[in-house]
């Protein structure tokens, strides 16, 4: 039997092993998907001895990501270009792969929902400048967007960003977030405000390109503050689950020999564990 596991600290609130779940008895194959708490300190030492617990791979969560990365003896380019990988497998030698799927999660997701979301050569914004944010300004840069606007309220942490990735990478001040957006093409939240309904990001969709999209990575709860006033401008918005559901694609299909397909039903499933929360 295969098996694969989720970790982090904590780790109750994952909806990993309900997805991973889900694709296991869909494509009728003889293996497992846990959690596993695991604490900082214990990182490295578990991620040693996946091979001898009968593990094929991981998901790694917050706040072992960067550690992942560390521990890995080959990592691919979007697990580079982001510092922190989520999704870990072993090969035949049993040496341990990392890649950071949130680049993939988002991009195919965004893709499906708005496929002509990069029709017009406009900029990209970016709220916030952590993991995620690198993941999808790497994704960006990739699809060819000619120029990205990081802002967050942390200018180091944006400048730094920004020099990381180079001159089609710009960081603006937080109180330029909705003047400095009105003509993109995307404009995305990586930060945690909106998560169960904290916080607001204040904003001003008034004079934005009516052909913008607003997206929000955060999908608790799945209509967040942003998306709810992107909608009452009349924007088109994309949802963070579907993020979280593609980006579990590559690791299954490392893990159990299958691609599986991202389906109404999985995401229905998901959304309904999300609101009954």
């Amino acid at each position: 039997m295969k098996r694969a596991c989720v970790i982090g600290w904590p780790i109750e609130h994952s909806r990993s092993p309900a997805i991973h779940g889900y694709w296991l008895d869909r494509y009728k194959i003889d293996g497992s998907y846990i959690k596993r708490a695991v604490a900082p300190e214990e990182v490295e030492t578990f991620l040693g001895t996946l091979a001898a617990e009968g593990f094929a791979g991981c998901n790694v969560t917050i706040p072992h990501k960067e550690a992942a990365f560390r521990c890995a003896d080959e990592r691919d380019a979007s697990a580079v270009a982001v510092g922190a990988a989520n999704t870990l497998w072993l090969d035949e030698k049993g040496r341990l792969y990392a890649a950071n799927t949130d680049t993939y999660g988002y991009m195919t997701y965004l893709t499906l929902k708005a496929e002509d979301w990069s029709y017009r050569d406009a900029p990209v914004s970016i709220l916030g400048a952590g993991g995620a944010a690198r993941a999808i300004v790497y994704g960006f840069l990739e699809a060819g967007v000619p120029e990205i606007r990081v802002f967050n309220r942390s200018a180091s942490r944006a400048e730094a960003l920004a020099k990381d990735f180079g001159p089609r990478v710009k960081f603006l001040p937080w109180e330029q977030r909705s003047r400095a957006s009105t003509e993109a093409a995307v404009l995305v939240n990586t930060t945690s405000v909106g998560l169960k309904g904290d916080g607001a990001l204040g904003i001003d969709f008034a004079d934005f390109h009516p052909d913008c999209i607003v997206s929000d990575i955060v999908y608790v709860p799945l209509e967040t503050g942003l998306i709810r006033e992107a909608r009452r401008h009349g924007l088109r918005t994309v949802d963070g689950l579907g993020m979280l559901l593609h980006q579990a694609v590559p690791g299954f299909e490392k893990w159990f020999g299958v691609r599986p397909e991202v389906t109404v039903e999985l995401y229905d499933r998901i959304a309904a564990d999300i609101e009954a929360a």
